[in-house]
């Protein structure tokens, strides 16, 4: 039984593996058949591969050919053009040339007249100096004159005509440019003068604290005097006590002193404890109060006016005028109206009014210092305003508002312009009589000393002078020319407010009796 069963098993191993190699040698014959129908797909593919290259590279070689050909032939066509054009352009040349040959043939003749027009005409310029000179031996002999002195002659008379058509002429233009400008000016600054309508009234360089009683006056003067001296040596006023009744006169330069001194006077006499320990606070206070008014009076000028951006020290010292006069006039007050009077005028000239009325409101400024600095009010007022920066417009303006340089600007003439007509007004300012005398006597001066004057007559308060001249002397042409050299000596050497009118009068007189 073992036996077969190990046959059987044996028989079963064996048919497996020849199924197994009959299945290997069966695969095998499968797989040699794909092979070669693989190669032969492969072969094929490649002859087809080879035959669409072959196609491919035919038609390339074809396209490039037709494009090179294409080339070809606009390369010729260009070159044909080019060649065509090259022809043209030595047709022009050669014209041209041909041109240029004539033209210069031409100029040729032309240079060779031309030559032969200069010789004649020099041989002819000779014969005319010939002439010439003939004529004039000739003109000497029958005249009398030298060429030198004919022609001295001649200069001489030209110049009595040149002269007389000045004359005349600038009569001309004097009058035609008064009667322009005169009614121009007139409604220009007529109109400013009732835009800014003032009230003027000078003030005094004094100041007067009324008293309750004169047993008052006892009480300020003090032990020995003691409450007077400590009083003026702490304001630095002078204190006037006299028979005047009820009142105590305060004297001194400075008007700011002169308003401390006041303040604090009338301070004790309203607390009535009089000593030098209470004096001395009290002008403390007095001087704080005058600080602090000069300050509102500075912001309300700026404001009034409608000037903005002024440094707050030009805005204190613009304060301090307010205690300051110039001839009795408050200057302060005086510099707001020339503000408003230049900013009118220059609205009508179509200027700028901001401008003007900055350089109006400072044109004075200088005037605030001048008890603490050494110069003119001009002079410090021009340092004051560049040391605040303002604008040259401005310190142009103040520098030329007296004359003491010629106005370059429009704000600066209407400066001057509005300074004077703010002076000018009746009542305005207080003149001291000598002195007032001594201005007519020297406007009388100045015009006596020109040549042909025989009397003057100063009128209008100095505001007119009227000269008589000798009518020998200065005939009607000369009139303008001496009417004008008068002008420019009085504005050179004579200060005055306003405007001053010379009047020339020229009169003849023939005196005969009938017999």
């Amino acid at each position: 039984m073992h036996i077969e069963w190990i046959f059987g098993i044996v028989g079963v191993a064996l048919g497996i593996i020849i199924g197994i190699i009959a299945g290997i040698l069966i695969r095998k014959r499968v797989a040699e058949k794909q092979i070669g129908s693989a190669e032969n797909q492969a072969k094929k593919l490649l002859e087809d591969a080879i035959k669409a290259a072959e196609t491919k590279r035919k038609e390339t070689l074809l396209e490039a050919k037709e494009e090179i050909l294409a080339a070809k032939n606009d390369f010729e066509t260009e070159v044909k053009e080019r060649r065509s054009e090259l022809t043209r352009q030595e047709m022009r040349l050669s014209s041209k040339e041909e041109n240029l040959d004539k033209k210069s043939d031409a100029m040729e003749k032309k240079e060779e007249a031309l030559a032969k027009k200069i010789k004649e005409n020099e041989e002819l310029g000779e014969k005319i100096k010939n002439i010439r000179e003939e004529q004039f031996k000739l003109l000497e002999k029958i005249s009398g004159y030298s060429v030198e002195e004919a022609r001295a002659l001649l200069i001489r008379n030209l110049e009595d005509e040149v002269k007389y058509e000045q004359a005349q002429k600038l009569i001309e233009l004097e009058e035609e440019f008064k009667e322009e400008a005169d009614e121009k000016a007139k409604n220009i600054i007529s109109l400013a003068i009732a835009k800014c309508a003032a009230e003027h009234v000078a003030e005094a360089t004094i100041s007067v604290v009324n008293l309750p009683n004169d047993e008052m006056k006892g009480r300020i003067i003090g032990r020995e005097g003691r409450n007077v001296r400590s009083i003026e040596n702490l304001t630095g006023v002078e204190l006037i006590i006299d028979d005047t009744p009820e009142a105590i006169t305060i004297s001194g330069f400075d008007p700011v002193r002169r308003e401390i001194a006041r303040i604090a006077i009338e301070k004790l006499i309203s607390d009535g404890r009089i000593h030098p320990t209470r004096i001395e606070e009290t002008v403390e206070k007095a001087k704080k109060e005058v600080e602090t008014s000069i300050k509102q009076a500075g912001d309300k000028a700026v404001f009034e006016v409608g000037v903005h951006g002024l440094n707050i020290e030009l805005v204190k010292l613009l304060g301090r005028l307010k205690y300051r006069t110039s001839y009795g006039q408050n200057v302060l007050n005086h510099s707001i109206e020339v503000a408003e009077l230049a900013g009118v005028m220059a609205a009508e000239l179509g200027a700028d009014v901001t401008l003007a009325k900055r350089a109006g409101l400072l044109h004075d400024i200088g005037k605030a210092l001048t008890a603490e600095v050494e110069g003119s009010h001009v002079q410090i007022g021009v340092d004051i305003a560049k040391k605040y920066k303002e604008s040259k417009e401005v310190i142009h303006a103040i520098e030329a508002h007296h004359g003491d340089v010629e106005p370059q600007t429009i704000i600066a003439v209407l400066v001057q312009a509005a300074d004077a007509i703010s002076a000018a007004r009746p009542g305005a300012r207080r003149e001291n009589l000598e002195n007032y005398i001594k201005r007519l006597e020297k406007l009388e001066e100045i015009a006596k000393s020109f040549e042909g004057v025989e009397k003057t007559f100063a009128i209008q308060a100095g505001r007119e002078i009227r000269i008589m001249v000798k009518p020998e002397q200065i005939n009607d042409e000369k009139m303008a020319l001496v009417a004008r050299d008068i002008v420019k000596k009085i504005e050179s050497e004579l200060e005055y407010p306003g405007q001053i009118k010379v009047n020339l009068i020229r009169e003849s007189r023939f005196v005969d009796y009938a017999k």
